[in-house]
């Protein structure tokens, strides 16, 4: 992982150091920041490979740079919370983080997540799978829909990309949960309905007389490339 840059945002600076040092262990750059803005700042000025992010900053909370950052960039973000509820976990997701870890925490744990989220953004190059106006290019990591971009997260590229290579194939949760997180995870089914939530919602803002994802009740889901009659 060596050229590999890390932000990690976190008012307690002790934690942020003992993060640093498993994640520079392993070879990564640690960029740390201790508010909000600085994060803002900083996110823009050293153009970090991941953020791992508190969600209780001083001034710009978590979940607003969070809302900022997916603005304008698909960058995969971790975010780290003492709020370990699940609407709190959804809330993240919602928000465009790739994954949410609850304090406390292992780093050894912390540093797993950081290398899964890392191999989605890295997915080996192939062909592009299209899929009606879908296009799903594994070598750019881009989705299109008709002549536009969609702007997904890791997260949300690896399940489309991972469904869309079988279509029709019914998808279970846990499944979708390996699919996303690589042989290391540790998630609630639950944020994968999250996932496929927003996934669903960026590509109806485009092509509103398609459906691409069906949902097969008290067993998961499926990939379709249909046009609504």
């Amino acid at each position: 992982m060596d050229g590999v840059k890390i932000l990690v945002v976190d008012d307690e600076k002790k934690l942020v150091k003992l993060v640093a040092a498993y994640l520079e262990r392993d070879g990564f750059e640690v960029v740390p920041a201790y508010d909000g803005m600085s994060a803002l700042d900083l996110f823009e000025k050293e153009s970090p490979d991941l953020v791992v992010l508190d969600i209780m900053l001083p001034g710009l909370d978590g979940l607003e740079f969070c809302r900022r950052v997916r603005a304008h960039s698909r960058t995969p973000i971790i975010i780290l919370s003492a709020r370990g509820e699940e609407v709190d976990r959804l809330v993240g997701l919602e928000m465009g983080a790739d994954d949410y870890v609850t304090k406390p925490f292992s780093p050894r744990e912390l540093v797993a997540r950081v290398k899964a989220v890392l191999r989605r953004t890295q997915l080996d190059e192939g062909e592009a799978l299209v899929r009606g106006p879908l296009v799903i290019d594994l070598a750019r990591h881009m989705v299109t829909a008709g002549a536009e971009e969609v702007t997904l997260t890791a997260t949300e590229f690896a399940l489309l990309h991972g469904m869309a290579q079988r279509p029709g194939q019914v998808f279970s949760r846990s499944q979708m949960l390996s699919m996303s997180q690589g042989d290391y995870y540790e998630g609630y089914e639950r944020t994968i309905d999250t996932h496929v939530k927003n996934i669903r919602k960026k590509l109806k803002g485009r092509l509103d007389d398609w459906e691409f994802i069906d949902t097969v009740h008290g067993v998961g889901y499926r990939f379709v490339a249909r046009q609504k009659v």
